[in-house]
């Protein structure tokens, strides 16, 4: 049986906290134990330097982050560990799949057009501080995922347009040359995006309310006297359900565990004691993995020297399949020989399953949808969404009718699918 593969990057800008143990890491480690599974996990220090400009954190996030993961229990037999620095063929990919991406498609990341809409908010130019990094990011991203054709992407709802762009990317790749990338699928775990941090939001450096996985004792109790909670008194039952204090305690708790809290919480424990049960809970589950953490933060050598064994089995697999892109691009020696016309490579496409017919449609049905969601959401937002949606049609079929040839074959499609996702509205 051909194994899925399963491939996660970890940007070394900050200090592993709680939530990225539960949102990220324990996932990661647990699928690394499914032998079905061949697994990839790197220290995405390339993508660092998209917005951290400050050499420390880099370096200090870096050893703090692979050290994290091996002090959890990372088996770095069963997974292959690297920083993404030590693959060279990465970024030489990252360039071929440069020259196959269109602007536009770059000008729709989500990232860029946040900058841009912050600099129109300040008065600024569009562009002020937008570095071709973080405007061509997703490519790097691409190249990350494509190196090693993994099939199952673990992201975050933000990043989910990041993986339809690599399967974007991919798809272009493929019809040019010659089909050799697999087409990637976002992955998202709902229940993790749902850790509280200090102040009741996500969990999140920019929040600035992380707990840190591996805080001494005294500052783990004290960050956690510092969760927010409401001003009911000792005795006065609480709701479980919208305590900060429970949401962190049952995301490590068994559920015997987290109904016994849950009998305190409607008994009316009081938010010291709660805090005090939360704190000697974390403090006494992440005891052993905090006292390896300590002992691999003074052995970067053992640490380096697992990095380097992922590196090596990553690049057995990336040195060969970049040969076989280059070839496919025509980077080839000058002896070389037997490589398929791009006719027959053409040819070949021609005879794809019906299956793939059908993916291929459905991955260009997704593309177009991601432009017209400004359109959908319009409709979405509307009072009348019957009326606005009709609206919509009739300003979408006087435009079609202005343009010409490519512009308004573009044009119709997007309205086709217009009429086909508002269709309960416009009958």
């Amino acid at each position: 049986m051909t194994k899925q593969t399963v491939l996660t990057g970890i940007t070394t800008t900050g200090t592993p906290h709680i939530g990225n143990y539960l949102g990220a890491i324990k996932p990661a480690i647990e699928a690394s134990e499914n032998s079905n599974l061949s697994s990839y996990f790197f220290l995405a220090d390339f993508h660092a330097l998209i917005k951290c400009h400050d050499p420390e954190r880099v370096a200090r996030s870096t050893r703090e982050i692979a050290a994290t993961w091996l002090a959890l229990g990372l088996d770095t037999d069963k997974a292959t560990f690297y920083r993404q620095t030590d693959i060279p063929e990465i970024t030489e990919l990252t360039w071929i799949l440069t020259c196959m991406t269109s602007k536009g498609l770059m000008n729709r990341s989500h990232a860029y057009k946040a900058s841009v809409d912050a600099n129109r908010e300040s008065g600024k130019q569009d562009d002020d501080d937008v570095t071709m990094g973080l405007f061509s990011y997703p490519i790097l991203m691409a190249a990350d995922i494509l190196m090693f054709n993994a099939g199952i992407i673990p992201v975050g709802k933000d990043q989910i347009q990041h993986i339809e762009m690599a399967r974007d990317i991919a798809g272009r790749f493929n019809h040019t040359y010659g089909t050799l990338f697999h087409l990637p699928e976002a992955q998202v775990d709902e229940q993790t995006q749902l850790i509280p941090g200090l102040d009741g939001r996500k969990m999140s450096k920019s929040y600035d309310n992380t707990i840190p996985l591996f805080a001494s004792s005294d500052e783990l109790y004290k960050l956690i006297k510092q969760i927010k909670t409401d001003t009911k008194e000792p005795g006065e039952p609480k709701d479980a359900d919208n305590s900060t204090i429970f949401q962190l305690f049952a995301n490590f708790a068994s559920a015997a565990e987290q109904s016994a809290m849950r009998r305190q919480f409607e008994n009316g424990i009081g938010w010291g004691d709660a805090k005090k049960e939360l704190f000697e809970y974390l403090d006494d589950y992440l005891a052993a993995p905090r006292e390896e953490y300590n002992r691999l933060m003074t052995d970067m050598a053992y640490v380096e020297q697992q990095l380097h064994k992922g590196a090596e089995k990553a690049r057995s697999y990336a040195t060969p399949f970049l040969d076989q892109i280059r070839i496919a691009t025509g980077i080839r020696p000058l002896t070389y020989q037997g490589a398929a016309p791009v006719q027959q490579e053409q040819k070949k496409e021609k005879e794809q399953s019906a299956e793939q017919i059908a993916k291929a449609e459905e991955g260009r049905r997704r593309a177009i949808l991601m432009q017209l969601k400004p359109m959908l959401d319009r409709v979405e937002a509307a009072d009348d969404k019957a009326a606005e949606a009709k609206l919509l049609i009739t300003e979408k079929e006087e435009l079609v009718a202005t343009l010409k040839k490519k512009a308004k074959q573009k044009a119709q499609n997007e309205l086709d699918l217009l009429r086909d996702e508002l269709a309960e509205l416009l009958v």
